[in-house]
């Protein structure tokens, strides 16, 4: 169904390195903020895709999902690439952190490592405080799971995302019995969609089955406009959309 793509070309930047989280808190709560202040703490690195910014007095955490997310195996190091292991612990900092007030993530990945991807997902959907997603290039495959997991989620038009089907690369040993692995491993993909966006699961095997639109593949690409009108993603939308409703969720 969607996503298992070992091998993707990798078309985005990627967050490689994990980062010390406790240098992006606050480090003290008597700063003196006009209510227009807005500054970053700290500034971003050239290894590390995460900043941690002030407006207003809250503290929003923007996380970076993006080339592709790596799973139980290293990818080659020419390969972009997001590592599960070092977003898990970041999302764990994030929700335990009290001068934290919500999470933006940003994704522009092609997918990647299914059960990796949908972990993160996992983590994401099940976090109390408040996170929007926003989709910059594209969020492909696995990316999609990731891209609904937040309690809002945003495009930008020239954005796109693409539905297609399990995939598996490598040697088979049992065809019936790698099928149903497959068909499973789908099931688990479509649940967590449908259960975190608008879509039917009929629907978006529909769109998944598509043999119309891709010429060596089953599947169907949306760009940002057709992705809120199937009910993937809740709104199109920039930056300055996904940070506003962050804000209006922190004061509720």
């Amino acid at each position: 169904m969607v996503i298992i793509h070992i091998g993707d070309d990798i078309l985005y930047n990627y967050l490689h390195d994990f980062y010390d989280f406790e240098a992006t808190t606050p480090q003290s709560d008597n700063e003196d903020l006009s209510e227009n202040d807005c500054e970053s703490f700290p500034q971003a690195t050239d290894a590390d895709g995460s900043v941690t910014v002030n407006k207003n007095g809250a503290y929003i955490h923007c996380l970076t999902i993006v080339g592709q997310v790596e799973g139980h195996y290293v990818l080659p190091s020419n390969t972009k690439s997001t590592k599960y292991e070092h977003i898990i612990p970041r999302l764990v900092a994030v929700e335990e952190n009290d001068d934290i007030s919500g999470l933006l993530i940003i994704l522009n990945t092609v997918g990647g490592d299914i059960e990796a991807g949908l972990a993160i997902a996992e983590l994401i959907s099940g976090m109390k405080k408040p996170t929007v997603s926003l989709i910059l290039g594209g969020s492909h495959s696995i990316g999609i799971p990731l891209a609904v997991s937040a309690k809002k989620s945003f495009v930008v038009p020239t954005a796109s995302m693409t539905v297609h089907p399990v995939r598996m690369n490598g040697l088979i040993l049992g065809v019936p019995q790698t099928l149903v692995y497959l068909n499973k491993m789908e099931d688990r993909v479509i649940d967590f969609i449908t259960r975190n966006s608008r879509v039917s699961a009929e629907r978006f095997k529909e769109m998944m089955l598509n043999s119309k639109e891709l010429i060596t593949d089953f599947g169907t690409i949306l760009n940002g406009n057709q992705a809120v009108e199937e009910g993937l993603i809740d709104c199109v939308g920039g930056l300055s959309d996904a940070l506003d409703c962050l804000y209006d969720m922190i004061k509720k």
